[in-house]
């Protein structure tokens, strides 16, 4: 007896298989990744940055790079969570794909060494091959800094597969060749006044269950994970979601770093751009009151329209807590919807919080690096 498949086969084809499996999948996947997700848990940020640190600093180059800089001689400029993605509605990097391109452009031109602090492409929502093909150009810009010798690339969460050789080697060697490593963390070091201070710099998702435990589950999130949340469409991603648990993440971050002599952390993962302990939010709004009590109605004006800006982009921030010493910064993100995109600079002896926009470079906040050492408690 031969059985007529062909209706059945019509059948399944209307269900879209696909589809389905979505649908039954979707709601007990994203409740497991919200109980494995990246609430803010201080002991679990503490073990992972600590362990990290000390690691860096006693030389494992498995998982970074310790080096000396003197601050006149040093030209950084540091990005992180551009998502780059495979160029479809979900793409977030797609906006600001242009303003970036520009200023890697003036950063390359002006010798600064290129520190890519993770998150760099989307692997959660897109295949690494589709990412590539969609941001080669983008990708072969950033990898002149790394023919100069001026280029150093730190995974994310969303990046994690980069930690891995064969992706590594199959995906971004075509395009970085030999030269390319990536890392987990780096630490600048800066003679002043006859101590050294470091600076950790980290993409920001340790003490993250989903990609920041042990070698398994970091195999398990890359390997077996992030293939099923592409498969059934999902991006459980609640740092970036929430800017509220963004908060309390960059809280625990800086109380981190209070833990440490003469210690500085720069990263990035909550989307939030904060400048020595001080989120940029908060800044404005001090700011704003100055302008007022001066009665600079211009300037009143101007901050008051970034201020509205940014607490579009910011919807949903609600915690807020005094950060006293100035040892935390976050680099924000390269993927506003706006297409604007924030960093971290160090050069010529000051640090600064940077956004380019619409193609110009706009200082938001300066300080001398000495002035911040200057800051922190006698020990």
């Amino acid at each position: 007896m031969i059985f007529n498949l062909a209706p059945y086969t019509q059948i399944l084809k209307r269900l879209n298989v696909k589809k389905l499996f979505r649908k039954i999948f979707r709601k007990p996947v994203i409740w497991l990744a919200d109980r494995l997700s990246s609430h803010p848990k201080q002991a679990a940020v503490f073990s992972s940055l600590s362990q990290l640190l000390q690691e860096l600093l006693k030389g494992k180059t498995n998982r970074g790079v310790t080096f000396s800089c003197l601050p006149e001689n040093t030209r950084f400029i540091i990005f992180s969570d551009q998502h780059k993605g495979g160029r479809d509605a979900a793409d977030d990097f797609a906006a600001a794909e242009s303003n970036y391109m520009t200023a890697l452009s003036w950063y390359y031109s002006n010798d600064y060494t290129f520190i890519n602090l993770g998150d760099c492409e989307e692997l959660w929502e897109s295949k690494p091959a589709t990412v590539i093909e969609k941001n080669r150009l983008t990708l072969l810009e950033e990898a002149k800094f790394l023919q100069q010798t001026r280029y150093y690339r730190i995974f994310g969460n969303h990046d994690l597969e980069w930690n891995y050789l064969i992706p590594r080697q199959q995906f971004l060697k075509p395009i970085f060749g030999e030269k390319l490593k990536v890392y987990e963390g780096l630490v600048l070091q800066i003679p002043y006044n006859n101590q050294t201070y470091s600076f950790l710099l980290t993409h920001g998702h340790q003490g993250d269950q989903r990609s920041d435990g042990n070698a398994f589950s970091k195999w398990f999130v890359a390997a077996i994970w992030t293939p099923i949340q592409r498969f059934l469409d999902i991006h459980p991603d609640t740092i970036s979601d929430s800017f509220d648990l963004a908060d309390r993440h960059n809280v625990v971050m800086y109380e981190w770093t209070l833990q440490y002599k003469n210690t500085f952390l720069i990263s990035g993962h909550t989307h939030k751009p904060v400048f020595a302990s001080l989120d940029h939010i908060d800044r404005l709004t001090k700011q704003l009151e100055k302008a007022k009590q001066a009665g600079n109605t211009a300037l009143m004006n101007t901050l008051q329209a970034a201020l509205e800006k940014r607490r579009a982009e910011y919807a949903g921030k609600q915690f807020v807590k005094t950060m006293a010493q100035p040892t935390y910064f976050n680099t924000g993100c390269c993927c506003f919807s706006d297409g604007d995109i924030t960093g971290i600079e160090i050069a010529e002896g000051f640090i600064r919080l940077i956004k380019w926009e619409e193609g110009e470079r706009k200082v938001l906040e300066e300080s001398p690096l000495y002035y911040l050492f200057d800051q922190l408690p006698r020990q």
